[in-house]
């Protein structure tokens, strides 16, 4: 029994770690052009991240060979910025955009990069194991019409919601879905 438990365990560890259907890592990813400071653009709602604004990620390397995440945001109740540390490794090949991510002890999520700008790492759709997931980056905290359109119907046919997409407000003004 004991061990069957163990099975059971690393199994639903290891489901965090696939990717939704129709989702494939980008090729060719360079971690060094990644690194430094991410705006969120655009994300659907979970509960680590609720009723945040002006979220940014930031990515370094660390000493082990992983990479530092640090995400932050304020709250639009209290006011205040709050901030999560954690980690991050590749699951493959390290020029894959497949990673897996950390905030809370052994417990590893996928983040996995499906578009990105190759030429200038200015955005990036990122998206983790399931349709619940779901993310636009971007060097500065608004992105084009065009862009967004993009990464809208891109993420609709993949299956995620977008109807429930939070659009992250930057400024002063309360958060709110456009």
């Amino acid at each position: 029994m004991r061990i069957a438990l163990v099975v059971v365990f690393c199994l639903a560890l290891l489901g965090c770690l696939g990717a939704p259907e129709g989702v494939t890592p980008v090729k060719d990813f360079s971690l060094d052009r990644y690194l430094g400071k991410w705006y969120e653009v655009a994300r659907l709602d979970h509960s680590f991240e609720r009723g945040l604004s002006a979220v940014t990620a930031e990515y370094s390397l660390r000493d082990d060979g992983g990479v530092r995440v640090i995400n932050s945001g304020l709250s639009t109740e209290s006011g205040q910025r709050s901030e999560a540390e954690g980690r991050a490794y590749f699951v493959e090949d390290a020029d894959q955009g497949y990673l897996k991510v950390s905030f809370f002890g052994p417990f590893f999520g996928s983040y996995i990069i499906f578009e990105l700008d190759t030429e200038g790492y200015e955005y990036a759709f990122v998206v983790g194991n399931n349709t619940d997931y779901l993310w636009l980056l971007a060097r500065t905290p608004v992105v084009t019409d065009e862009l967004m359109t993009r990464f809208i119907e891109q993420s609709k046919a993949l299956g995620f919601a977008t109807d429930k997409l939070i659009f992250v407000q930057h400024s002063t003004e309360p958060e709110a879905a456009q």
